[in-house]
């Protein structure tokens, strides 16, 4: 049987076992700089869909955090003539309060960020002094502006049992008014950022213009530290052993005074000083319509500005944290212009819904108690109704209530108050005197115009300014080279 020729057949193999094709020379550039041969191909199914996601990401942060420094920049520019204005030499600067509180299961740090991040540029676009109450537990904030609403009180002639201490502020006041200089004659304002210090703020008002100059806590414990223990009369002096007291209990705490005393310890001198504790309310939401409000409550309380503080926790919570975080060019824009209100000083007195309490109505107080899906109805009031968004956000560790709490020494038991979980309530006394700031029309017209004039391109922005370009008022918003 005759073999079929393999020679002459072709095969796959033949192909590749010809001569190969010779490289193609490197451009002699390339060779003489001592850099390879670059070949242009496209790369490979996993590097393609690296590249997508990385460049895909990048992109939207930067995108983002670029509009936001023009948001920004827009706000500034509303605000920046202020910092132009003169000042009177016998009459202090105008200063705004800030009101920060530790967000719910976090710390200090992330609201004092947030502050920095959205607040501070645009106060340092207006060259606008501020001074800050922080908290770092739930009920700083509002034991802090109760304190100063006290202060203010017994200063305008109040009386107290409470032998007022001079302060350091104090002094520097009185040394002022001798040399004549004069304080702000206009509303200075204050500005809140988020819900839960928002609360405590509300809270801290009613306590300081409706509540007692004086603590009740030491009426309480002199009350039971006037009830003494009978004691036994005799003729003569006594020669024996006393008797002990009749007791029922059997425990070596009964008779305190037959117990060897320890010689009390001699404190170190490095010791740490112990952190000022935090006092309980002067009162209660519940004493409200009882309480009898201030003389010295001016008719209309000092505008406030409500900042949102979205923060949100939880591994759960990932998508949603990642789309704030590629987002925050929204944010930007709500808190710059709540901020650029407070610095022009344009405000308005809260909304009060004609369903609700009546303002006139010194007894009437509300609260958020039984607020169903439709919160504007039941809601009389507009501070209740200022970022109530953001408390289904909190962390659930929050949400952990402790019904009752026993009142020490006095064996009682009492509902402890919690500021962030309870139901906001107000009196309308206070309600109607409050303010809220609010840019105008004008003043949006002119920040639409800041924008549209703001919309330089990307590829502009690369090279350098001229030297003859003035810098701005403020630092760190401007994305071009300072040179």
């Amino acid at each position: 049987m005759a073999t079929p020729d393999t020679q002459s057949l072709p095969t796959a193999s033949g192909a590749s076992n010809g001569p190969a094709k010779p490289p193609r020379a490197p451009n002699p550039v390339w060779t003489m700089m001592g850099l390879p041969n670059f070949r242009l191909k496209l790369p490979s199914r996993n590097w393609m869909i690296f590249l997508s996601i990385t460049g895909s990401w990048t992109a939207a942060v930067v995108y983002d955090r670029r509009q936001k420094k023009r948001i920004q920049q827009k706000w500034a520019r509303v605000v920046e003539h202020i910092a132009l204005e003169p000042l009177d030499a016998q009459q202090l600067p105008r200063k705004v309060s800030v009101y920060i509180s530790a967000p719910p299961a976090d710390g200090l740090v992330a609201a004092r960020d947030h502050f920095h991040e959205y607040v501070k540029p645009i106060l340092v676009a207006a060259a606008l002094d501020w001074d800050a109450v922080e908290g770092r537990r739930e009920g700083d904030v509002r034991a802090g502006l109760a304190e100063r609403i006290r202060k203010l009180r017994r200063k305008r002639g109040e009386q107290s049992l409470e032998v007022p201490e001079q302060e350091l502020d104090d002094m520097v006041e009185e040394a002022r008014k001798r040399a004549g200089v004069k304080e702000w004659d206009g509303p200075s304002g204050d500005i809140v950022i988020g819900r839960h210090t928002w609360k405590e703020y509300v809270r801290g008002l009613h306590e300081g213009w409706l509540g007692p100059l004086d603590s009740p806590a030491p009426a309480a414990e002199s009350a039971v530290a006037s009830i003494e223990i009978p004691t036994t009369a005799t003729d003569g002096p006594v020669t024996g052993p006393s008797p002990p007291l009749p007791t029922d209990d059997a425990s070596p705490t009964a008779a305190p005074e037959l117990l060897p005393t320890e010689p009390e310890k001699p404190k170190e001198d490095g010791t740490k000083p112990k952190k000022k504790k935090q006092p309980p309310p002067f009162n209660s939401p519940a004493d409200y319509h009882t309480s009898t409000l201030s003389a010295n409550c001016p008719r209309a309380l000092g505008p406030v500005a409500v900042i949102p503080f979205p923060h949100l926790l939880g591994f759960l919570n990932f998508p949603t944290r990642m789309y704030r975080f590629l987002n925050r060019r929204h944010v930007a824009d709500d808190i710059g212009r709540q901020t650029a209100a407070a610095v022009l000083g344009t405000f308005r007195p809260f909304d009060i819904d004609a369903g609700g309490a009546f303002p006139s109505d010194p007894a009437s107080s509300t609260s958020t108690s039984g607020a169903g899906d439709d919160a504007s109805v039941t809601l009389p009031f507009e501070q209740q109704r200022l970022l109530q968004h953001e408390e289904p956000e909190w962390h659930k560790t929050v949400r952990e209530r402790k019904d009752e709490d026993e009142s020490p020494g006095l064996g009682t038991t009492v509902k402890k108050e919690r500021l962030w979980l309870d139901d906001m309530v107000l009196d309308a006394r206070i309600a109607e005197r409050m303010r809220r700031f609010e840019v105008d029309a004008e003043t949006e017209e002119k920040a639409k115009r800041n924008a549209s004039r703001a919309g330089e391109s990307w590829f502009a922005s690369l090279w350098p300014r001229s030297g003859n370009e003035k810098k701005k008022l403020w630092e760190g918003l401007d994305d071009r080279d300072d040179k």
